[in-house]
C-alpha cells in the first residue's frame, strides 16, 4: 500500500500532466469574449438572423415586431465596419437629440470624445435606413440609404454580470411614432437573450422624460447599481443626472 507521501507525488504528477495537456489544446474563451471574437458575419449570423421557421409556424414577434414603415431596411454593424458617413450620421443624431442634455451634464458634449466612445472595439450597431420609396411620413423626398435612427451596443461585463448595454438610441424626427425605437430595442434584447446573457442594460438622463417613459413601457426598471442620491459632508445632498435602467433576460 503506497504511503501518504507518495500518494501525494502520484496525484501531483497526474495534476501536471493533465495541465500539461490544457496547455497544448485551444482553452475555450468566456461567454463574452467568445461573442465579441465573432466576425460580423458570423455574429450576424448567430445571434441577428431570425431563426428558420416553417410556413406553419407563428411569427416570431421579438425578432420581427411590426412597424408603420413597410419593408424597414435595417443594417449590421461593428465599430469597425461602420462607415465614416453612417457614423457621422450617427453622431448628428445624437447631437440633435440628446445633445443639450449631455452638455448640461457633468461631463458635456464633445463630439470627438463620442465619435472616439462609438469606435470601441467591440460596439455593434443595427441601422435603420429610409424606405424603399425613398420618402418621409409626409412624402418628402428622403435620401434612399439615409440613417433615420441607430441602435448602438455592446456585449460586456456589468457588475461581474454578462449582459447587452446599450449605449445610444436614436431616430430622426420623421421617425418617431412608428415602432421603430421598439423595433430596435427588441432586436437588441433578443440578440442577448440568444447569446445567453443575464439582462440588458442603458442609461438615461433623468431630464429625459420621453425615453424613460418609454424604457418603461418596454419593461426597463432601475438597476440594482443605478447611483443613490449621496449626502456628502457639508449635508448637500448630490442627485446625479442619470440613472442606470435593466431588463431581465431569462
Amino acid at each position: 500500500m503506497p504511503s501518504v507521501k507518495e500518494d501525494r507525488v502520484t496525484k501531483l504528477k497526474a495534476r501536471q500532466s493533465q495541465t500539461t495537456t490544457r496547455r497544448v489544446q485551444p482553452k475555450s474563451l468566456p461567454l463574452v469574449e467568445r461573442t465579441n471574437a465573432l466576425s460580423l458575419k458570423d455574429f450576424i449570423s448567430k445571434y441577428i438572423a431570425p431563426p428558420t421557421r416553417r410556413p406553419s409556424e407563428p411569427r416570431s414577434t421579438d425578432l420581427e415586431p411590426e412597424t408603420n414603415v413597410p419593408d424597414t431596411p435595417i443594417d449590421a454593424h461593428s465599430a469597425a465596419t461602420i462607415s465614416t458617413t453612417d457614423l457621422e450620421a450617427c453622431l448628428d443624431l445624437i447631437e440633435l437629440t440628446s445633445g443639450s442634455a449631455y452638455a448640461a451634464s457633468g461631463g458635456g458634449w464633445s463630439r470627438p470624445a463620442k465619435r472616439k466612445e462609438m469606435k470601441l472595439p467591440d460596439m455593434k450597431y443595427l441601422i435603420v435606413r429610409s424606405p424603399p420609396l425613398g420618402t418621409d411620413a409626409a412624402d418628402e423626398p428622403v435620401s434612399r440609404n439615409a440613417v433615420l435612427g441607430f441602435i448602438s451596443f455592446m456585449v460586456t461585463y456589468e457588475d461581474g454580470k454578462e449582459v447587452v448595454y446599450c449605449y445610444e438610441i436614436h431616430l430622426s424626427e420623421n421617425a418617431r411614432g412608428k415602432g421603430l425605437g421598439k423595433l430596435l430595442i427588441g432586436k437588441m434584447e433578443e440578440i442577448g437573450r440568444r447569446v445567453g446573457l443575464e439582462k440588458a442594460m442603458l442609461t438615461v438622463f433623468k431630464s429625459n422624460e420621453m425615453a424613460r417613459e418609454f424604457y418603461r413601457r418596454n419593461g426597463y426598471v432601475i438597476d440594482e447599481y443605478s447611483p443613490k442620491p449621496r449626502r456628502l459632508r457639508n449635508g448637500t445632498v448630490k442627485e446625479f443626472g442619470y440613472e442606470i435602467l435593466s431588463k431581465g433576460l431569462k
